[in-house]
């Protein structure tokens, strides 16, 4: 089985004939170009992402900061995740 999405590799010549060459016992599956639906980590991401896309920095360093604080900011706020987790449908057993 092949789980594949619109990723550049998976749109190659050479990926197109190793699927076609390989079709009686390969089973492929088209990703949408962009689900956040059941990807909670697209919902965390869109969390981290809002401070730091917004930021005029100097150099990678200041970029990394600023995930590093929002993911530690997030640490403490699982509610918020939580949030992401349920928009999905799916289920969080520990």
């Amino acid at each position: 089985m092949l789980v594949r999405d619109d990723v550049r590799l998976h749109l190659t010549v050479g990926m197109r004939e190793f699927i076609e060459a390989n079709a009686a016992w390969l089973t492929v599956f088209q990703l949408p170009a962009y689900a956040p639906d059941p990807d909670p980590t697209e919902g965390v991401w869109a969390l981290v992402k809002r401070d730091p896309g917004n930021l005029t920095a100097a150099d990678p360093g200041e970029i990394t900061g600023a995930v590093k604080r929002k993911l530690k900011m997030l640490q403490y706020r699982p509610e918020a995740i939580d949030g992401r987790l349920a928009g999905t449908d799916l289920a969080l057993d520990l």
